[in-house]
């Protein structure tokens, strides 16, 4: 979509964009946004001594409202013991969290169910987890979509508190009854609660209770099914990680009987674009339940020629005889470890597609791999998440003869 269009058809300023530390780029102008971006993996880029001459434009969002099929809510409160608030952590603020109920980047049944369930834990008198007395009921609120089956898992998370009677324990029958009366527009699939006792404040899973439907809901890709649990990683934005996924995968001059690695794979949405042109194709990925994942995709997708191995990407690589003749990466946030980038290095690719969420371990890994034998055909920036200070790279390398 053309960017000066997409600025004409601009939401209502946010309510919480003076709060909310979701959104870093509310109030800029789109156009302006994508510039700045774009500019960030340039300055990057430059620092490291590799030449802007291998910078392509960046690529606007299909859309920049509505777009995520993920958030994470957090339960806590505005004001130190005040009253229990659900949704993201406040610009600065840490320990406060804003009730962002009125949220532009998720789909409106998001809104919906976030505030009826915060209704639910007042009129009930549960309390929020406090993250020093590690005391409190209610700790996050997880709502998963399926941007083509229009399918919605919903996952509350608590503690284990008054499990033994010592308290009020959590309604979760009146919790199904609640979200099942709900207006929404999508289907729920499935209505999960987790039981984590952990002192970390992040999403662990020490117990898992279906209570009501399944523990996945189903989403399609690149003309791929796939199952997503509540704990596998998943594009957040379902239409521009397919277009940049499909531009990837363009960027390998020829397939033929080459075999491929697709390293971080998370639950194999690449390595099944691949499959359908390269003989073979191995992925490796840290969580196992990613893995387990693919591999159903894969058998669902009628995908014999893929392989899927769970555990630490350059463990995993030393322990295979294979050698792949092309290699696509796609790693977390941190980029990839020196061992990991020797192993690659090692095995004499002849392409590397690299395809990186933070610019700045792009950058030093980018620099690594040039210094020791590979030529950056191309870098092309992609704006996946608009508003936030995020942006995708997708690199074309090639070994040097």
């Amino acid at each position: 979509m053309d960017t000066n269009r997409m600025q004409r058809q601009c939401a209502a300023p946010c309510k919480d964009r003076d709060l909310c530390g979701g959104c870093s780029y509310q109030g800029v102008p789109y156009t302006e946004q994508l510039k700045n971006k774009f500019g960030e993996v340039k300055g990057l880029l430059e620092a490291k001594g590799i030449s802007a001459d291998v910078l392509l434009p960046i690529e606007p969002a299909p859309a920049v409202y509505g777009y995520r099929n993920k958030m994470e809510y957090t339960f806590g409160d505005m004001e130190k013991d005040g009253p229990t608030t659900l949704g993201m952590h406040r610009r600065r603020h840490f320990m406060s969290i804003v009730t962002v109920d009125e949220c532009q980047l998720v789909p409106g049944d998001f809104n919906l169910v976030l505030k009826a369930t915060l209704a639910f834990a007042h009129e009930r008198g549960y309390t929020h987890y406090h993250k020093k007395r590690h005391r409190g009921l209610l700790r996050n609120l997880v709502i998963r979509r399926g941007v083509r089956t229009e399918e919605l898992l919903i996952n509350i998370v608590t503690t284990s508190e008054g499990e033994d009677g010592s308290g009020v324990p959590f309604d979760e029958e009146g919790f199904v009854r609640m979200i099942r009366a709900l207006p929404l527009r999508n289907r729920v699939a499935g209505i999960l609660r987790i039981i984590n006792d952990r002192l970390a404040d992040a999403v662990y899973c020490d117990e898992l209770r279906v209570l009501d439907g399944r523990d996945y809901y189903r989403e399609e890709i690149c003309g791929l099914r796939f199952r997503v649990g509540p704990f596998s990683f998943f594009q957040t934005n379902v239409e521009a990680a397919e277009r940049l996924y499909e531009y990837a995968v363009g960027l390998v001059d020829d397939f033929g009987n080459r075999k491929v690695f697709d390293l971080y794979c998370g639950t194999g949405t690449i390595s099944q674009v691949l499959a359908r042109k390269a003989s073979e194709v191995v992925g490796i990925e840290l969580v196992g339940e990613a893995v387990e994942g693919a591999r159903a995709a894969a058998a669902e997708n009628g995908l014999d020629n893929c392989r899927f191995y769970a555990g630490d990407v350059f463990e995993v690589m030393e322990s295979l005889p294979d050698k792949p003749e092309v290699i696509v990466v796609d790693p977390p946030r941190m980029g990839m470890k020196p061992d990991a980038l020797d192993r690659i290095i090692g095995y004499g690719a002849d392409q590397i597609v690299y395809v990186s969420c933070n610019p700045r371990t792009l950058a030093e890994n980018l620099y690594y791999l040039q210094v020791n034998g590979y030529s950056i055909r191309s870098v092309k920036p992609f704006d996946n998440f608009p508003w936030t200070k995020h942006v995708e790279c997708v690199v074309l390398l090639s070994r040097v003869k």
